[in-house]
């Protein structure tokens, strides 16, 4: 199958209607997760329009590549990621949260291009280690990527999977985390600090890479790094901002989990993220 080559603008502007559905989406719910979805749009922009290898027309294609999103209260941009790769019409996104859809609050598996239901934090993880483990036993050649998020990482069945990715020498797997330093409560500093993220997987075994998780060369290069690492999973650290392109989310935790308050709101949410890069 031949995949069109994006240009980084290109990518750039992909990942800006990424955010602005999110936006549109929660608020028509009046309810979701705006923050965690904004601050991972690049990331999904580069991963379904660049790196994976997936296809729409045959969303079972035992070949494919797999990814699990981890931190499944970011379905905001998953389904609008995956609606614009065309898994399914873009018509559909409206009916985010609403009892007719598929579209859960958060990531299903009933939805085209979801490989696995997450929500309860710390499980999507061991679900993708299971993943490339399967792959590595049918001597597959895809490659499995999960996004996790920096709250998330307190889970303890997280460290558990870090440590058995490391053992089965797991180099089809990729993880990202989004690292935006905000969660529901508040400052992941302030709740459960977590000094020497990148330091502590290099200790359990794991090749690591840090970037700037909204640059489009460097979230590209380290995907294509880890793809060339041999004999180790690879652990992409994600430099990201809570509620990117919207002035009044950026690292505000009240809007990890709340929709924009009111018309004005929605409006302006929207005018900067178009007027944005």
């Amino acid at each position: 199958m031949s995949v069109k080559k994006y240009t980084d603008a290109e990518i750039r502007l992909i990942a800006k209607d990424i955010r602005k559905k999110s936006i549109e989406m929660v608020y028509s719910a009046s309810s979701g997760h705006p923050g965690g979805s904004l601050s991972i749009a690049d990331i999904l922009a580069v991963l379904y329009f660049r790196e994976m290898n997936v296809n729409p027309e045959n969303p079972v294609d035992p070949d494919r590549d797999l990814l699990v999103m981890s931190k499944g209260h970011a379905s905001p941009a998953l389904y609008a990621t995956l609606s614009l790769r065309g898994f399914f019409p873009t018509t559909l996104l409206p009916g985010f949260r609403k009892i007719s859809s598929k579209l859960e609050g958060h990531v299903h598996f009933g939805v085209p291009g979801v490989e696995a239901s997450t929500g309860s934090l710390g499980q999507g993880l061991g679900i993708a280690v299971g993943m490339a483990i399967a792959s590595k036993l049918d001597s597959k050649k895809n490659r499995v990527y999960a996004i996790i998020g920096d709250g998330e990482i307190e889970e303890g069945s997280i460290w558990e999977s870090f440590m058995a990715a490391s053992k089965y020498r797991l180099d089809n797997l990729t993880v990202i985390i989004d690292r935006n330093g905000v969660q529901l409560d508040g400052f992941t500093d302030q709740i459960m600090p977590l000094p020497n993220i990148p330091e502590r997987l290099r200790a359990f075994g794991w090749n690591v890479i840090e970037i700037d998780g909204h640059n489009i060369a460097e979230i590209t290069a380290s995907l294509k790094k880890a793809r060339e690492t041999k004999g180790v999973p690879t652990f992409i650290y994600a430099r990201t901002v809570k509620g990117k392109g919207v002035s009044y989310m950026e690292n505000n935790p009240k809007y990890h989990g709340s929709p924009p308050g009111s018309e004005d709101l929605y409006q302006q949410a929207l005018m900067e993220l178009e007027a944005g890069a």
